[in-house]
This record gives C-alpha cells, structure tokens and sequence, in this order.
C-alpha cells in the first residue's frame, strides 16, 4: 500500500467525515451517480453515504457513492412531457424571420437562421 493511498484510506470516516476509499476500493453494494444511471437508477434523494479519493491532475479529485440498497428506479418523462419537449426543440431550430424549421439550433447570437442572417451568402 502506498502512501499515497493510505491517505485516502478512512473506512470509518474518523478523518474525512464519510467514509472514504481509495481508487477502486470501495466495497460492493456503493456506486456513483454514473453507475446508478447505467442501472436505471438514481441516488432517491439521498446524500452521499461513501467517498473515493484519489491524486488528479489539479489536486485531489473525488466521487460521491450512494448506497445501492438505498437508490430508487429512475423517473421516465410522460408521454405529456415528451411532448412538450419535442415542442421547445422545435421551435429552437425554427427561425423567427422565415418560419422554415431547420435541421440545426439557431444561433441565439444572430435570432434567426444562417439564410436569414446573410442572404448574399444564401445567393
């Protein structure tokens, strides 16, 4: 064990709060938010129960761990949602000059689409 991990080794949490393990060294039935995801799952509002320390570029680097007996099925959008969605998308790619909807965002910096913005270019 190197020193450097040794210092990221609190499995009591005595010295950092929470409990805290190095890269890799956190025991079963913990995951981050990223794991949670991949599972269909989601932290259910609760803090973080563990911690991961390690050695990154710009100092020490962290990831908070949720207990997985703990975490909650992911929300699913309705189908009223999904709707409304596909609605602000829409109108984020139709321009406000030509009403054409576009296959790409429109420039907030221009308000209206790239045809619109320079037409001697669209010639």
């Amino acid at each position: 064990m190197s020193r450097i991990r040794a210092a990221f080794w609190d499995p009591e949490g005595t010295r950092h709060g929470i409990p805290t393990f190095w890269w890799e060294g956190a025991p079963d039935g913990y995951a981050t938010r990223r794991q949670l995801r991949k599972q269909g799952l989601c932290p259910g509002g609760h803090e973080p129960a563990a911690q991961i320390l390690w050695a990154g570029v710009g100092g020490t680097r962290v990831a908070y761990l949720y207990r997985l007996d703990l975490a909650r099925p992911k929300r699913t959008a309705t189908p009223a949602v999904r709707t409304a969605l596909a609605a602000a998308m829409r109108a984020r790619r139709t321009c406000s000059t030509c009403r054409h909807v576009r296959p790409y965002f429109i420039p907030r910096s221009l308000g209206e689409c790239l045809t619109c913005a320079s037409p001697e270019v669209a010639a």
